[in-house]
């Protein structure tokens, strides 16, 4: 296990340019978040941490556990993550959360983002569950963040269902916190008995969901899990606040699996570069005639290898329509994050879900008109898809 276990963090040290020493593996990349968040709790007493509405709750969640309380900033339209021209830092602020939103990494902003956090003393926590293997890095080339959380787990770049990798960088200014991060992370118990066995039960359970009625599926889950052998993605204890299981260290098994899948990063990176590019130029006149919103930094400078390919519609109804019709052609097109906190709490004041949403414009204009595209195409389906889109 230790062999694969080092061969792991040496391919992220590879694909980042950092170090592989640096490099702490957990079961799940919410678990990291978790341990960053406990730690600056702890190093530096109760507080807040500022985040965003349009995300999946469990990005929230490791903040709940922690005893910290979030606080949600609004968006920028051009990179659907924290707008530096617009935070309001919250006194007791201990992390901020930088976002690389479906894969977009703009490293301008998010070095606005750091500055102003480390002005107030607090940690910086960059979510790259959408983008394993890419930070954001400042002028010097390198990387912005004190922590980096990246994700091997369901739909995201990598076909690997499980495990997660911190980065703790070790300039960083708070260095009692990062300390502690990795003392917290370090002592995680690896998964074992019924858990693990769960695990390599996913991928088999979600083929036999997958082909039945969704009553019926969702109800094969549900037993499943109330019986211990289903590790659920998002579980019914996370949407209201909880976690159902102990923090964990990942087995030998998906230390392995995320291994071989990282092998495959540089053609699955290629592939979505190309298909990011091709999307951008095929949907600019939709863009042009206020058709779509396309966030800038997916249209600036070399196209980025996206895990989803996001655009705003004019409204609700057109995003709807433009999904449907995708679907109807065969592309896997979603509304992620509709509803906010995606795919939705079932305690929002657990969460501190403002009551007022008219406070986060931005944030509800993107709930409201989000249209979420496979990044994953051929340049020929790339056309097939935007014309699709085109004449919805």
């Amino acid at each position: 296990m230790e062999t694969d276990a080092q061969a792991l963090r040496e391919a992220l040290a590879l694909a980042t340019g950092t170090h592989a020493p640096d490099w702490h593996l957990v079961l799940k990349a919410r678990y990291g978040m978790a341990a960053a968040f406990r730690a600056a709790r702890e190093v530096q007493g109760p507080g807040s941490v500022l985040t965003q509405l349009f995300t999946c709750l469990t990005a929230v969640v490791p903040v709940l556990q922690a005893g910290l309380a979030p606080v949600y900033g609004d968006l920028s339209l051009r990179t659907l993550a924290l707008d530096p021209s617009e935070l309001a830092l919250p006194g007791d602020l201990r992390c901020l959360v930088a976002q690389h939103t479906f894969g977009i990494i703009d490293d301008r902003d998010t070095r606005a983002l750091a500055d102003a956090a480390h002005a107030a003393g607090a940690l910086v926590l960059e979510d790259c569950a959408h983008c394993v293997g890419r930070m954001a890095l400042g002028p010097d080339a390198l990387p912005i963040a004190d922590v980096s959380v990246h994700s091997f787990g369901v739909e995201k770049l990598l076909p690997t269902h499980f495990g997660g990798a911190v980065w703790l960088n070790p300039e960083s200014p708070l260095k009692d916190v990062i300390a502690e991060t990795a003392r917290l992370i370090d002592a995680l118990p690896v998964v074992s008995g019924r858990r693990a066995r769960a695990l390599r039960l996913y991928q088999n359970e979600m083929r036999i969901a997958n082909h039945v009625p969704g009553a019926l599926s969702r109800s094969i889950l549900d037993m499943a899990g109330s019986m211990g052998l289903m590790e659920h993605a998002i579980s019914p204890a996370e949407q209201a606040g909880e976690d159902p299981h102990d923090e964990a260290a990942p087995d030998a098994w998906v230390i392995a699996q995320d291994l071989a899948a990282m092998r495959g990063l540089p053609e699955i990176k290629e592939l979505r570069t190309r298909a990011t590019a091709a999307l951008r130029e095929l949907l600019a006149p939709a863009a042009e005639q206020g058709l779509l919103k396309v966030p800038a930094v997916q249209c600036e400078g070399e196209a980025q290898p996206l895990l989803r390919f996001g655009v705003l519609a004019r409204d609700t109804e057109a995003a709807d329509r433009a999904i449907a019709a995708a679907r109807a052609q065969g592309f896997y097109a979603q509304a992620w994050y509709r509803p906010w906190l995606f795919p939705g709490v079932t305690n929002p004041a657990a969460f501190c879900v403002p009551t007022d949403p008219s406070a986060l414009p931005r944030t509800r204009e993107a709930v409201d008109t989000i249209v979420v595209l496979p990044a994953d195409l051929s340049e020929d389906a790339c056309a097939r898809l935007a014309d699709t889109l085109l004449s919805a």
